[in-house]
């Protein structure tokens, strides 16, 4: 098979689908893999790293697209990368169609056969490609709100794990997943108050066994999360639903009772 790899064009994203060994596996295996120029520097893969692993180095975008019969990606076409489409190539990346009307659109009518990485499910029903995203974007939450709990940031002026004489942040999380798990297990290394909530009993239950007494955990509902935002210093947002986009829990109402300076990470 011919397999292309393109460079992301989405502004901020420096990801790259395939990694150097990645190249070197498949050509190890008799595919030909076409590697847009440039398409690794984000994540500090040159490209003689891919001419090393036997990868065909292409000038253009529409090299890759054109000459491949299977394209990854990291993140969802956009539209100047919907003239590539073509009925006799697969596309395997990040689609998140739920929300995402105009690409759902394109790819019907293109007649592509398109796999969303968020969508391939392993045998006990899991989500092997999207976990390890939720992972880093738990990590990442409580960096990020961290950051943004600074005063010159906006935020309340509060520390994380507080200091001599001022208690620690209080941070909810809303949603047991596996950014939730990563989020909360952040956030009580770094010494915060950390409360998580769930609609299911049973992943509290392992949520409880997993972070002993250092998490607190709750059944989320209306009411519970309106009382955690008034107490809250930090408020993650990591509740997933396959296939649909992320519900909105919180109102504005509902922000409105939030500790002035306290910041949300959905």
């Amino acid at each position: 098979m011919i397999v292309g790899l393109p460079r992301e064009i989405k502004e901020g994203e420096y990801r790259v689908a395939l990694t150097p060994q990645g190249v070197n596996a498949l050509t190890a295996h008799g595919h030909t893999v076409l590697v847009e120029r440039g398409a690794g520097e984000g994540c500090d893969f040159p490209d003689r790293e891919y001419e090393r692993a036997g990868a065909h180095m292409a000038e253009e975008a529409e090299e890759v697209w054109g000459g491949s019969e299977l394209v990854v990606k990291v993140k969802e076409p956009l539209p100047g990368e919907y003239r590539f489409f073509r009925e006799d190539l697969v596309l395997f990346t990040f689609l998140h169609l739920a929300a995402a009307p105009e690409l759902t659109s394109e790819l019907v009518k293109s007649g592509i056969t398109a796999l969303g990485y968020e969508t391939v499910r392993s045998s006990n029903g899991g989500l092997p490609l999207l976990a390890p995203m939720s992972e880093v974007a738990g990590c990442l939450s409580i960096q990020k709100g961290a950051y943004l709990l600074e005063v010159h940031h906006g935020g309340r002026g509060v520390l994380i794990p507080g200091v001599s004489g001022a208690p620690p942040a209080n941070v909810t999380v809303i949603g047991g997943g596996v950014a939730g798990v990563n989020a909360c297990r952040v956030a009580a290394g770094m010494g915060a108050r950390v409360t998580v909530l769930d609609v299911s009993v049973e992943r509290l239950q392992y949520l409880r066994g997993l972070f002993g007494g250092s998490v607190s955990t709750l059944i989320s509902s209306g009411g519970t999360i309106e009382e955690c935002l008034a107490a809250s210093d930090l408020v993650i947002g990591a509740v997933l639903v396959p296939g649909f986009c992320a519900p909105r829990l919180l109102t504005r109402s509902m922000m409105e009772k939030m500790p002035r300076g306290a910041c949300w990470w959905m």
